[in-house]
């Protein structure tokens, strides 16, 4: 592989939207996504998308197909392999002094786990979850967050207490769960609720079947008092999640079958809230 074409494609994905493109591509090989999808599910603007997938595209990372009228993106999974091996190769001696464990070409990449997590506003605790997740298990969930009725903006509060724990809080938004219905939307393999006004609630008819549960957390925008109250009302409910979090991704959810695993995903509900 040409060196130019290398530095060419390492280039292309140092850019955090454009490396969540490609992850969220490969996630969804070989079927693809329409540019709106991805730019939808990563809270990106279309033209900006765009732009970013053009990138990829002319580094040779995606390959388009126009199927009618709608363009589907693909990732290019041999050159990810390549970039792969190369870096497999070429850094054998690192590698040789380290325990981490050389991916094989006939190995299948782990799959990535669509993760959403609900509640009613989709601007505190659903959100930290999706940000806390993000940073937590990158290269093993997808997350995402929504509410059936949400706000404006992310509460302050949250973006603080995320800023605290390291979290990237860029493309944070509220969104409208109507964004993840629909046999066309991505498909959720674990959807949680994480606030008790949604108990009871006709919740949308999601995709793909996903394992679901109730990890209720005590809702830190009704905390009263001073700031530095109110703020620790919300770092109590960032590490409450966090807690559940570190179980849920410690599960073996590959291995696992799917009763003891829906029983598992309840009891991290129960843990302390």
């Amino acid at each position: 592989m040409e060196k130019s074409a290398i530095v060419e494609a390492f280039a292309a994905i140092a850019q955090t939207t454009r490396l969540d493109a490609l992850r969220l591509l490969l996630d969804h090989s070989p079927e693809g996504l329409p540019s709106g999808d991805i730019g939808r599910l990563l809270d990106i603007p279309q033209n900006t998308m765009s732009s970013h997938l053009n990138v990829l595209k002319r580094a040779g990372l995606v390959q388009t197909q126009r199927v009618g009228t709608t363009i589907i993106y693909r990732p290019n999974t041999e050159l990810v392999w390549r970039l792969v091996e190369f870096l497999a190769t070429d850094f054998t001696p690192l590698a040789g002094r380290t325990s981490l464990t050389r991916i094989e070409p006939d190995q299948q990449v782990p799959r990535i786990f669509n993760v959403l997590f609900l509640c009613r506003a989709n601007s505190a605790r659903s959100i930290m979850a999706e940000a806390i997740l993000r940073k937590m298990a990158p290269m093993r969930f997808a997350a995402f967050s929504a509410g059936n009725l949400p706000a404006n903006a992310v509460h302050p509060m949250t973006l603080a207490t995320l800023r605290k724990m390291d979290c990237p809080v860029e493309n944070l938004k509220p969104k409208s769960w109507d964004e993840f219905k629909g046999l066309n939307r991505v498909s959720m393999d674990f959807v949680f609720t994480v606030c008790d006004t949604l108990t009871g609630e006709q919740c949308p008819s999601w995709p793909g079947q996903p394992f679901t549960a109730h990890w209720a957390i005590d809702d830190p925008a009704l905390a009263e008092g001073t700031e530095l109250q109110r703020l620790a009302a919300f770092r109590r409910a960032a590490d409450a999640i966090a807690n559940r979090l570190s179980v849920f991704t410690a599960l073996p959810i590959e291995s696992i079958d799917r009763m003891s695993l829906q029983t598992q995903l309840k009891a991290i509900g129960n843990s302390p809230r």
